[in-house]
């Protein structure tokens, strides 16, 4: 019989991140060298703490401009050692743009980022304002980036630093609700939490709008589990807070948590 190994604990797609993670605590442990993260999603970062968890030798703080940022680095860091907020080396940039004329969307800001040329990683949220958005990213490629953002969308932009006690707040409300599926495979759990029919799901899953955990989904059959993230296109955000048991007739009864728009 296979020995169980730390892998097993987490999804077969998980595993590569999961890897990273031991290297990185392995790193702290043999070399006494902090380690500064990019910026990590919510399921990386409960991943990364489940790893790194109550250990004596590695301790591990995460930042992402605010307390409830939804995107943060980490760092990885011995014992003996203290961290401040200027340690995550977060640089904050606002969009100026002719709001007037223009209307920009999160999906464009996000777009133009990674357009010219960086991974999701390297940006942490986005925040809309009043006819203004704002974006965090890492210090070593502030440069970069406010060289070559030029365009957002159909706007010319110009890129602003700002201090990091500017950052808009991040808001996040969610609207808990119940209901009942017949097993948790995503395309129950999108019929169910989205108010659709089965068939009229798959299309959403095989165009490729579907994430779970920000990650693209096309198997209907994937299983979900409680704490688990979904999102589709054009129809908001789900989270998936619980599983309170099963029916007399075989149903599981779900807890789920529906975005609202802000």
């Amino acid at each position: 019989m296979r020995e169980m190994t730390i892998l097993d604990h987490f999804r077969k797609e998980e595993h590569p991140f999961v890897e990273q993670a031991l290297e990185w605590k392995e790193g702290v442990e043999t070399r006494y060298e902090r380690k500064l993260t990019d910026f990590l999603d919510p399921r990386e970062q409960a991943i990364l703490l489940s790893i790194v968890g109550k250990d004596e030798t590695v301790f591990l703080s995460f930042w992402g401009g605010q307390a409830n940022s939804e995107r943060k680095r980490a760092i990885l860091y011995p014992f003996y050692e203290e961290v401040t907020e200027e340690d995550f080396e977060l640089v904050l940039f606002e969009i100026i743009y002719p709001n007037k004329f223009i209307t920009l969307s999160h999906r464009d800001c996000l777009g133009a980022l990674l357009n010219i040329g960086l991974v999701r990683q390297k940006f942490g949220d986005i925040i809309e304002g009043e006819g203004c958005f704002q974006f965090l990213t890492t210090k070593e490629v502030s440069m970069f980036v406010q060289t070559n953002l030029e365009k957002v969308g159909q706007a010319s932009v110009t890129l602003k630093e700002k201090p990091l006690h500017h950052l808009l707040p991040m808001k996040e409300e969610w609207k808990e609700k119940t209901g009942f599926v017949s097993s948790l495979r995503l395309d129950a759990l999108l019929s169910e939490m989205y108010h659709l029919s089965r068939n009229k799901v798959l299309p959403y899953i095989e165009k490729k709008r579907v994430k779970v955990n920000w990650q693209l989904m096309d198997d209907p059959s994937y299983p979900l589990e409680a704490g688990d993230y979904l999102s589709v296109r054009g129809l908001g955000r789900r989270k998936l807070f619980a599983i309170d048991g099963e029916t007399k007739k075989g149903r599981l009864r779900i807890r789920y948590g529906e975005m609202l728009e802000t």
